[in-house]
């Protein structure tokens, strides 16, 4: 067993230093020890997308990565999409009734928000290829893409 190491991690624009092991998952080093529990567990192998957080802009399966893999990154979880209360896409999911279950809600709103920050206007295509990346059960697929259309139709993440 690997021994215990002290990392320093920037997440949600905070600092965090937590001693784990190296090749300690990104996602167990949210919920255990930074105590961000919105990040989902769902399958461990980057195939549902409950887990994905954006590092650097990018989503990102955070059950694959291992803690040294992301020290130096800017990583954002669904606690801090928004320094306002509720951002504009989890208002979006709650006018259109998206969640059923909830469990891969998480998943499915940082996919939709790193979309943006490199679609800001996303063709169907766009949307159903990102969205696809993150399972939901319940298959409320076209409420998420009701949801995703709403947003851009009314321009509503101008400002975020």
């Amino acid at each position: 067993m690997a021994s215990l190491k002290t990392y320093t991690i920037t997440v949600n624009s905070k600092q965090y230093t937590v001693s784990v092991t190296p090749d300690t998952p990104l996602l167990w080093v949210l919920r255990d020890h930074v105590g961000l529990t919105g990040t989902k567990y769902g399958c461990g192998n980057g195939d549902c997308g409950a887990c994905i957080v954006i590092i650097d802009d990018s989503p990102q399966f955070s059950c694959l990565l291992p803690i040294e893999q992301i020290l130096t990154k800017k990583i954002t979880t669904i606690e801090g999409l928004s320094n306002q209360q509720i951002h504009p896409i989890q208002q979006a999911w709650i006018d259109e009734q998206v969640s059923q279950c909830g469990y891969c809600q998480p998943g499915q709103i940082m996919m939709a928000a790193s979309l943006f920050l490199k679609t800001p206007n996303p063709s169907d295509e766009e949307v159903i290829n990102a969205m696809s990346k993150v399972l939901c059960r319940c298959g409320t697929y076209p409420r998420v893409e009701k949801a995703i259309k709403k947003l851009t139709n009314n321009n509503l993440l101008k400002n975020d």
